[in-house]
């Protein structure tokens, strides 16, 4: 079984490429996806949060505030080594459980931190990175998320820098300006000369 990382920055296409190589076959094991569901209404996550974190980041609905902790954690970088203290093991608790009982001869894991995480690499047989110019990250976010560039700028800044995640690429996927017709060739592309 090929096991396939995939990464980008934030407005980069990862999440559509990934749907891309589900769409060809691939077991796909989504990181955020897992994230979400921790932090959601009942989520694993949720009572350690509110103990560390208070019930103002909690929503009425019992969900963790993502703009509210967002916020937070932007102002005070130990409070975001805190959140992901809490979240990240179960993640990763939830990413061994699926890939165990994945049955596809490629699975493909959708890691937004794969760059900054040393828990990933010895793990994985191939990274793949989808890349963008940062205008086009910034562009991207603020048509989906209807955030301010600076809030964007941000998120970047936070991220491994793009030089550090070409570095450790197997395969880079260049996608800038490019319809979605013209990424699923590429994608078809990839992952042909990736091995799925």
């Amino acid at each position: 079984m090929l096991r396939l990382g995939l990464t980008g920055g934030i407005g980069s296409g990862k999440s559509t490429v990934a749907r891309e190589l589900q769409s060809l076959g691939a077991a796909l094991i989504d990181a955020d996806a897992i994230s979400r569901q921790c932090t959601q209404a009942n989520g694993l996550a949720m009572p350690a949060i509110v103990r560390q974190f208070g019930p103002h980041f909690v929503t009425p609905e019992g969900a963790m505030d993502r703009n509210r902790m967002r916020e937070h954690v932007f102002a005070h970088p130990e409070a975001r080594h805190a959140l992901e203290a809490i979240v990240h093991p179960l993640v990763q608790q939830e990413i061994r459980r699926q890939s165990d009982s994945a049955q596809s001869p490629c699975m493909v894991f959708d890691i937004p931190l794969l760059v900054e995480s040393p828990h990933w690499r010895h793990q994985l047989d191939r990274i793949l990175i989808v890349d963008c110019t940062e205008d086009t990250q910034i562009r991207r976010v603020q048509a989906r998320n209807g955030w301010n560039r600076a809030t964007v700028e941000a998120i970047i800044r936070q991220q491994s820098a793009r030089k550090h995640r070409l570095a450790v690429a197997d395969g880079v996927l260049w996608n800038d300006d490019m319809d979605l017709q013209l990424l699923r060739h590429e994608v078809q592309r990839m992952a042909t000369r990736l091995g799925l």
